[in-house]
């Protein structure tokens, strides 16, 4: 079944604002939560669902790259890289609630579901979310038509070996919170005209962590992490543009004390071909011939993007005619669809002759056959070179 646009899931317009988008959310999670329809499978993916389109639209970055791409520019059903990222019906309850948990408040959940542990502010929270990590990565035509496996190093927050990511000096050295018990939430029961309504927030003496630590690593300085380098390979699937960006779920910084790490947002970078010329999903290359060439007709060999290929030049081939290479152009990203080859043929004139070849230049120029006429079909003309290649996909 094909995803739904992620204004249609969220009952928003392209041009909603940040505080629009955030509230249509905030409206569908209350309406599905879990511990609002229990057991409910639907209300279950109904609320995935409207967590994956605020995930794309909430960042200006993926919201940028999904006007632009849609789906395909998210990754794709299935994940990038196997690293995944928020991928509807493949993303975690917990990535939902530790990722979106400020949408909904601290006090939200707890007084609409009677202090269930899943919302915002319930339940233990190990750390800091990590930064999300950007990088470019160049690609050549070969890599971008058939996908690539690239490794890279890259410089970021990465886990500390020395305490394992607690921070902490010792497992001696991490005792349990005083204020909430360890449970990394303060229930509060107040009274009101409808009774008493409990209400549960985060701990303010752990941030919700559960333990404190009374000697820091001397390695990270009790952040559970430290700068360092990391190698990553990259699985790149194939058909991705210049411009597009992809994402890795949870390969970026390392987060403090055993938080989620962020995500890997991998811009990719187009390199130049030296003789081919892009357009969408099609190659262009501009094919130069002799005047001979042109009138008796050869057979040339032409660049493709994974080699090289023989076609042949019919006599009397005129300046501007497209010849086309089916299915030698790029792969649509995450599609069957497949571009071809355009090859346009430009009658190369020499400049400088010897007195033999003046001679016989000068004998063609006077004769009939060399006089300009009618055009055979498909020979050049006042059209532009787009309007040709439109003729070269009828004919």
């Amino acid at each position: 079944m094909s995803k739904r646009d992620y204004y249609e899931v969220l009952g928003v317009t392209k041009s909603a604002s940040a505080d629009e988008i955030k509230k249509a959310y905030r409206k569908l999670a209350l309406q599905f939560h879990p511990d609002k329809n229990p057991g409910n499978k639907e209300a279950e993916e109904k609320f995935k669902e409207a967590a994956e389109a605020y995930d794309a639209l909430s960042n200006p970055d993926k919201k940028a790259q999904y006007d632009r791409f849609g789906h395909a520019g998210m990754g794709g059903a299935g994940g990038f890289g196997g690293g995944g990222g928020f991928q509807g019906q493949g993303m975690r309850m917990e990535d939902i609630f530790s990722n979106f948990g400020d949408v909904f408040g601290d006090d939200m959940f707890s007084s609409f579901f009677g202090g269930g542990g899943r919302g915002g502010g319930g339940g233990q929270r190990h750390g800091s979310r990590g930064a999300n990590l950007r990088i470019k990565l160049k690609m050549n035509f070969g890599e971008i038509a058939n996908g690539a496996n690239k490794k890279i190093k890259v410089k970021k927050h990465i886990g500390c070996q020395q305490c394992g990511g607690s921070g902490a000096k010792d497992k001696n050295s991490i005792t349990t919170c005083s204020t909430c018990g360890g449970s990394g939430q303060v229930r509060r029961v107040t009274s009101t005209f409808l009774g008493q309504m409990q209400t549960v927030t985060t701990c303010p003496n752990c941030n919700g962590e559960g333990t404190q630590i009374s000697q820091k690593c001397g390695s990270c300085k009790g952040e559970g992490r430290v700068f360092g380098e990391e190698t990553l390979s990259l699985d790149i699937p194939a058909g991705v543009q210049d411009g597009m960006q992809l994402s890795m779920n949870g390969r970026g910084n390392a987060g403090e004390r055993g938080g989620p790490a962020g995500d890997l947002i991998i811009l990719v970078e187009e390199e130049a071909h030296e003789s081919l010329i892009r357009k969408e999903l099609d190659v262009v290359y501009p094919l130069h011939i002799s005047i001979p060439d042109a009138a008796l007709g050869t057979q040339v060999e032409v660049p493709t993007i994974d080699g090289k290929a023989k076609i042949k030049i019919p006599a009397g081939t005129q300046g501007g005619k497209i010849f086309r290479l089916k299915g030698k152009g790029f792969p649509a990203f995450q599609s069957y669809e497949r571009g071809d080859e355009l090859v346009e043929v430009h009658i190369w004139t020499p400049v400088n002759l010897t007195n033999d070849e003046r001679a016989m230049m000068e004998r063609m120029q006077k004769s009939t056959n060399f006089q300009p006429g009618d055009l055979p079909k498909g020979g050049s003309d006042d059209k532009s070179f787009f309007d040709k290649i439109k003729d070269a996909f009828s004919s």
